[in-house]
């Protein structure tokens, strides 16, 4: 089912690739490991920015449909259908659907760098299932001559009971930031993680700080000599009675004792402004605009389509493109066959703009109306087929015939007009006609020549 040896070639020496990865230990800088101070993965996915870009990304990527292309003679990339691929597009494999198979690619990229997609073949060669991998349980391998492998730990939800080393060819690999190897990404959060660090404990010491009521921590001093047992004593009862879900009563001290604060209030911390400002940085590393993760941030001007253009090109556009360029080596497309995400779903107008848009397009003549009727989805009218322009604009070769000419811009001559005779032919046999009826009768042949 798997089409690929649980085992290389012996005589092939494998060795792992750094991956350079935060698994387990992950320094934010240089000597932070030597000071203790740890980035835990749980916790830095946990903190509200962070979350906010991965799960904003992902279901961006996500809500875009594939299409299969098809590049005509006429240079047109027209949507085009294959038994092997099309299906794979609408359904990836047997439990997951598109959405949640894109949003899994893209949790696994963004949370560490790297997407693994196994591919899964039939007895006749076909793949027929796409399943992304706990990155956790892969790790690449590169033999001394050069050859890829992947070795897979035993993942039950893909059916492999035993560690397998799958080669490149079975394996989709996404992967980005690999600074350090080129079959190693590095997730946004290496650069991020100390910040989200600090803003979970800046809102961990926040949620002590509330649920002691709203009162900071402080010192009782009393006057004199006091011994250890009398202090803890001391210690005890005021904890005991004036904190936790007793903060806020009324406390007594007696012999001269007093209690001082000592805690950094909020205000003084300008926890709002730290706040602010691990978003700031979390969401630059993602390159996710601010306004999409705090929408108090939002720009004033109201004009959707340049917001999402600038969101799509400086954050979604390089995966959307790195997915279609691995399907289509993946699937081994020629050169006049691809497959695109539909970016109309994701990039859409305003109805106001839409429809300027539509009429500006179908009056220049480029866009038919049934054309920008589908796009609504409106059925189409008769006639609507065709483009359309004004009769008074020309053909640029009418125009550059009337340029050649030796006098483009010269008066047109107007036609000869042949001359009324003065006295009508008398007919011998006719009664001779009155003046009256002579002068009507020029007039009518005049009228008629000069029409002709």
């Amino acid at each position: 089912m798997f089409g690929f040896r649980k085992k290389p070639k012996e005589e092939k020496a494998l060795q792992a690739a750094n991956s350079g990865g935060w698994r387990k230990i992950f320094e934010s800088f240089t000597g932070a490991w030597q000071r203790n101070i740890e980035v835990d993965a749980t916790t830095v996915l946990a903190y509200h920015a962070v979350f906010s870009c991965i799960s904003l990304i992902s279901a961006d990527i996500a809500k875009m449909p594939l299409l299969l292309k098809k590049k005509l003679n006429s240079g047109i990339w027209a949507d085009h259908s294959d038994i092997r691929i099309s299906p794979l597009l609408r359904k990836p494999n047997s439990f997951q659907t598109r959405m949640q198979f894109f949003e899994n690619w893209m949790n696994s990229k963004l949370s560490d760098g790297n997407t693994y997609v196994l591919k899964l073949r039939d007895e006749n060669g076909i793949v027929k299932q796409l399943r992304v991998l706990d990155f956790n349980k892969v790790t690449p391998y590169v033999t001394d001559d050069g050859e890829i492998f992947y070795q897979v730990r035993p993942d039950n939800v893909h059916g492999l009971e035993q560690q397998v080393m799958v080669p490149a060819r079975e394996i989709i690999h996404d992967r980005f930031n690999c600074f350090f190897h080129p079959l190693c990404g590095l997730s946004p959060i290496y650069a991020c993680g100390l910040t989200a660090m600090q803003g979970d404990a800046i809102l961990t010491n926040s949620a002590n700080h509330f649920k002691n009521g709203g009162k900071p921590g402080g010192v009782i001093t009393v006057p004199g000599a006091v011994d250890q047992d009398k202090a803890r004593e001391i210690k005890q009862s005021w904890d005991e009675g004036y904190s936790g879900a007793n903060a806020g009563k009324t406390g007594l001290l007696a012999d001269g004792a007093s209690f001082a604060t000592i805690a950094m209030t909020a205000v003084d911390a300008q926890m709002v402004e730290q706040l602010k400002l691990t978003a700031e940085i979390i969401c630059a590393t993602f390159h996710v605009p601010i306004y999409k993760v705090n929408s108090a941030a939002t720009p004033s001007y109201n004009n959707i389509e340049a917001l999402d253009q600038g969101y799509y090109s400086q954050c979604l556009q390089t995966h959307i493109e790195a997915i279609e360029l691995l399907l289509d080596e993946s699937f081994e497309l020629d050169e006049k066959t691809g497959i695109e995400m539909d970016l109309n779903t994701l990039i859409r107008m305003d109805t106001e703009g839409r429809y300027k848009t539509y009429s500006e397009a179908i009056g220049a003549g480029w866009l038919a109306p049934n054309q920008a009727r589908k796009n609504e989805n409106m059925l189409p009218v008769e006639g609507g087929d065709t483009p359309y322009l004004q009769q008074q604009n020309f053909a640029l070769s009418a125009l550059a015939k009337r340029d050649g000419s030796e006098n483009p811009f010269g008066r047109i001559s107007q036609p000869e007009v042949t001359p009324v005779p003065e006295k009508l032919p008398e007919d011998d046999n006719s009664k001779a006609l009155s003046d009256h009826e002579q002068f009507m009768v020029k007039a009518m042949l005049k009228g008629l020549l000069t029409h002709e």
